[in-house]
């Protein structure tokens, strides 16, 4: 009995070997996971950012404006019907000129010609009794206010006579202007309503065309100044237009004025896409940066300059804005290496590395 109590209080103090091996893996894994995290930490706070940068000087640019513009006529209308109805008549020359006054289409208005028809023959009869009875009335034979309800009969057919006739022309659809039409939309012997469209019509002399601008530049468009146009890209040939109107009220979403000319020449269909080139008259040397080492903000824009190897974020103002470049007014001096490269990944005061430095083009138009 003593031998197996001894041996059961020995076995307390035996060490079971699964344990010893759980506790050592454990360990193993914890001293493996701190060494990778210090690892990864010693490559993630690595050297400088490498940065791309431009020295700052006054450029000579030609304050020219360039915007877009698109041609539209002189004149164009949706030729639709007024009434709905069944097409009887259909007459539309596919790209022809078409004189102002042309019928286009008609709709059927069998019942308004005949109601019309009925209407004349009781204004006949009308007639007819407002003489008689004003024969009678001059001997006295008749009261007046019988003659009068015969004269009053005899203007209201003449008025339903009037009413009649412009539902009937409502029913035809005439030319609006003297001009090219468009392609067909419709068949004959189709059923329309206002909203169908038959064809289009357009009056291709005098082609026009509208540019939006800045509202900064409103000051620079008068009536009857001439514009240099851009029709075709690929002959790079300039020809003028005349100013004719401005929108008298700025867009209050774009902050931009809607201009109107007419062009002087120039081959080119409505809806084209063109080219407007404003003169200011005003050339000015300025300091001018690409549009993409601007960082906008919600207080405003900056820009990141390289001083004593650090990345320096500066507020600057901006100007008027070109093709790739824009105008900086207020924040940077003559001088000054901005970033133009790897903007996105400098930080404030931390160190950066120059790999070039880039020759800014401005293009002066």
């Amino acid at each position: 009995m003593n031998s197996i109590k001894k041996s059961a209080r020995s076995d307390r103090f035996l060490v079971n070997p699964f344990s010893l091996l759980t506790i050592s893996g454990t360990i193993f894994l914890m001293l493996s996971c701190g060494e990778k995290k210090d690892t990864f930490q010693q490559k993630g706070g690595g050297g400088p950012v490498t940065v791309d940068v431009i020295i700052a000087k006054s450029e000579a640019v030609s304050d020219k404006v360039e915007v877009n513009g698109t041609i539209v006529a002189n004149e164009f209308a949706e030729l639709r019907p007024e009434v709905s109805g069944l097409l009887t008549f259909l007459d539309v020359p596919e790209g022809k000129v078409v004189q102002k006054g042309t019928v286009i289409a008609r709709i059927n208005n069998a019942d308004l010609i005949a109601q019309l028809d009925k209407i004349k023959i009781q204004l006949q009869l009308a007639e007819t009794t407002e003489k008689r009875l004003k024969q009678l009335v001059a001997i006295n034979g008749i009261n007046q206010a019988d003659y009068d309800l015969a004269a009053n009969q005899v203007n209201t057919f003449k008025a339903d006579m009037v009413y009649t006739q412009a539902l009937i022309d409502k029913t035809i659809v005439r030319a609006p202007f003297t001009g090219v039409i468009g392609l067909r939309k419709v068949s004959a012997g189709s059923y329309v309503s206002p909203n169908s469209i038959i064809a289009t019509m357009q009056q291709l002399s005098n082609l026009r065309i509208d540019f939006t601008l800045p509202e900064t530049y409103q000051k620079y468009i008068t009536k009857g100044q001439n514009v240099d146009v851009l029709l075709d890209q690929n002959s790079k040939k300039l020809v003028t237009a005349r100013v004719i109107a401005t929108e008298p009220q700025v867009n209050q979403t774009t902050r931009n004025i809607t201009v109107r000319a007419v062009l002087n020449s120039g081959d080119t269909s409505p809806g084209s896409f063109a080219k407007v080139y404003l003169k200011t008259n005003s050339n000015k040397s300025s300091i001018m940066i690409p549009t993409n080492s601007i960082i906008p903000e919600a207080q405003g824009k900056k820009a990141v300059v390289v001083k004593n190897g650090k990345a320096v974020f500066v507020t600057v103002v901006t100007g008027d804005r070109l093709a790739d470049v824009v105008e900086v007014t207020s924040g940077l001096n003559v001088g000054d290496s901005v970033v133009v490269s790897g903007v996105l990944f400098a930080r404030p005061d931390a160190p950066v590395k120059v790999r070039s430095v880039r020759n800014l083009k401005v293009g002066v138009k």
